[in-house]
């Protein structure tokens, strides 16, 4: 099913406001001191618009991402209502905060292919 163009259009721009406003507000908002260097790199949007997941990149191990984790999930009321006031919504989405690991995904792939060319040169 192909969506209209307008509602498509709209939903991308809310969709990149979310992201910006989730970014700004882990920037400089958060006082928790589990929230180390978080950034959002992508922001999904539920078709009904409820819901919307929030993938963040952290700065460091495993570690403290999961404290990084636990620090947005205490913190996720406070974002919910930041959202609402900034972009005057009447009801934010549930936000649904998960760990971007397609850094470390891309680096372990690189790493496989290049020993696969290592073996294939020799």
């Amino acid at each position: 099913m192909v969506e209209p163009r307008a509602p498509k259009h709209q939903r991308e721009r809310r969709v990149g406001a979310l992201r910006e406003e989730i970014d700004l507000i882990l920037e400089g908002e958060l006082g928790d001191p589990r929230i180390g260097l978080a950034a959002v790199s992508e922001v999904v949007l539920a078709p009904g618009g409820k819901t919307a997941r929030v993938f963040v990149r952290v700065d460091g191990d495993d570690d403290e991402a999961e404290q990084t984790l636990a620090g947005l999930n205490a913190a996720k009321n406070f974002i919910r209502h930041e959202l609402a006031e900034r972009m005057g919504l009447r009801h934010a989405p549930e936000l649904i905060f998960v760990i971007d690991r397609s850094e470390q995904y891309v680096t372990r792939i690189d790493e496989l292919l290049g020993r696969v060319r290592k073996k294939r040169r020799s």
